[in-house]
């Protein structure tokens, strides 16, 4: 529905609203509403879908790479529980491990944990 600041509850209302029994979201380079939106969204029956819009480096993340390729986002959703664990093992392997100019995964990382 949007890119930026929503209230969970509005944006789930909205949802039920336009007859549809399921909504995700996803943060930049973290889950921090996930908690807030899983529960608001079980509250008013509606199936949380939870995600994060993750940055990714196309090789390394530490050093440029030398092709000139940017890093770019990716959109990655958790489709049960095991995907959801897997999604916050990404996002916290990639904030701890962030140097100071980059928080990416990279696109290797990243296909070697999708799973669910």
């Amino acid at each position: 529905m949007l890119d930026g600041l929503s209230r969970l509850e509005d944006l789930v209302l909205r949802t039920k609203e336009l007859g549809m029994d399921s909504l995700a979201i996803t943060d930049h380079g973290g889950m921090y509403g996930a908690i807030d939106f899983y529960q608001i969204a079980n509250k008013h029956g509606v199936k949380p879908i939870i995600g994060c819009e993750m940055y990714v480096a196309p090789d390394s993340r530490h050093e440029r790479s030398s092709n000139n390729k940017s890093p770019y986002h990716m959109t990655v959703l958790s489709h049960n529980e095991r995907g959801y664990d897997n999604l916050v093992k990404l996002v916290s392997k990639a904030n701890l491990e962030a140097s100071t100019t980059s928080r990416a995964s990279t696109a290797r990382f990243l296909s070697s944990t999708a799973k669910d």
